[in-house]
């Protein structure tokens, strides 16, 4: 697979370097929707998906769905080695396998989907670690291998039972983003048109969450909410992934003012690469404005609070992904406004091979081996280690 270099007009001696703490550290996505991309699902690849799930084609949210689990079935079946072959270029030692729940009848099967589906990751290779503690992602470093972190996006499909998130939690679940874009039954999202905070229940929720052990994340969550989370919890609180509303003034973005709170509680603020996230302004945002995003929190909240949640581009064909930006994005709690991409990826980052433009751009802002090393994957690694 050929690795598109992104020009940051770097030195053979910062190539050099780049290269080797690429190699050396510990890379973790917080929100990695990969390890493929749409332009790695061949044309016989994507014909296969279609055939497998052309009976839900009438039903958009169940047709996306499946097309994203069996494209993990075909992975598991040795029918897509790309799978292996993209997480093992891209460097990233450690990703999110994110588990996912429906809405009100259907919130338990999905659910049941979801679980199975990234227990069948786990199964399937002896290459992927099944992250619990951060002993285990070490462990992938050492071996060779990657390691998974099973995460969630919302919490409304786990209803008002609190022993459902400690079942959740026997599983593997170490990440729950308390919020999506909308309200539910701990709090207000970031899309919400009121800014509620946290409910009663979210205060046990987020409680029990300290008790289990398992990161308080508020990525899509709404900024009262955010700022009632930080106050709440005993642990540290993280955004997986989001950016500076500061520098692009996007409502995926969250103020300095939460931004700060989310570091006082020596939690980890994770960059996305969502193009549009990044600079609303451009027809196509580059890796420049990620690296914009990630200087602002330095200079904001200290290196020792910034990571990676990339969020994009997903795991999936191409047309699949336009048909999240065009007919799942509205009922998920995004508007017009919000700009969310179709076919467009960050340039610099169209494919996870190319993580390395990360490491790359990094080096080309002046940042020393130690900082780079903390923002690929060692500050992800101390909220780890103190909350798992």
């Amino acid at each position: 697979m050929s690795i598109h270099l992104f020009d940051f007009s770097l030195t053979t001696e910062q190539e050099s370097r780049a290269k080797r703490l690429h190699e050396e550290s510990i890379i973790i996505d917080m929100l990695f929707q990969g390890p493929m991309s749409p332009p790695d699902f061949s044309e016989e690849v994507t014909e296969e998906l279609k055939k497998r799930c052309e009976k839900y084609i009438h039903d958009p949210n169940e047709y996306v769905f499946r097309i994203m689990r069996e494209s993990i079935s075909m992975a598991a079946e040795g029918k897509l080695p790309a799978f292996k072959d993209c997480w093992i270029q891209s460097g990233i030692t450690a990703g999110n396998r994110q588990i996912s729940g429906g809405r009100g009848s259907r919130a338990m099967e999905e659910s049941l989907q979801s679980i199975t589906s990234a227990q069948q990751q786990f199964d399937s290779f002896d290459w992927l670690i099944k992250a619990t503690k951060g002993e285990h992602i070490r462990q992938a470093k050492r071996e060779g291998k990657v390691a998974g972190m099973v995460t969630t996006q919302d919490t409304e499909w786990m209803g008002t039972d609190l022993e459902n998130l400690e079942m959740m939690y026997k599983f593997g679940l170490r990440v729950v983003q308390l919020t999506y874009n909308m309200h539910n039954f701990v709090g207000a999202g970031c899309t919400e048109r009121s800014d509620a905070g946290i409910s009663n229940f979210g205060v046990k929720f987020i409680q029990k969450m300290n008790e289990l052990g398992i990161l308080v994340d508020t990525g899509h969550t709404g900024r009262q909410s955010t700022l009632d989370a930080c106050e709440i919890s005993d642990a540290p609180v993280i955004a997986s992934h989001t950016a500076c509303k500061a520098v692009s003034g996007h409502a995926r973005g969250k103020d300095d003012y939460t931004l700060e709170a989310i570091a006082k509680t020596g939690g980890v603020i994770g960059v996305v690469t969502v193009p549009q996230f990044l600079n609303q302004e451009k027809d196509r945002p580059d890796m420049n404005d990620f690296l914009d995003h990630v200087d602002h929190l330095v200079k904001l909240v200290g290196v020792e609070h910034v990571g990676i949640g990339t969020d994009w581009p997903m795991n999936m064909p191409l047309f699949i992904q336009e048909m999240i930006a065009t007919k799942i994005a509205p009922t998920i709690g995004f508007r017009k406004e919000d700009k969310l991409p179709g076919a467009d990826s960050l340039l610099g980052f169209e494919q996870y091979t190319e993580a390395i433009n990360i490491t790359r751009g990094l080096v080309s802002r002046g940042y020393k081996d130690d900082q780079i090393k903390l923002i690929l994957g060692e500050n992800w690694m101390r909220v780890i280690e103190q909350v798992w």
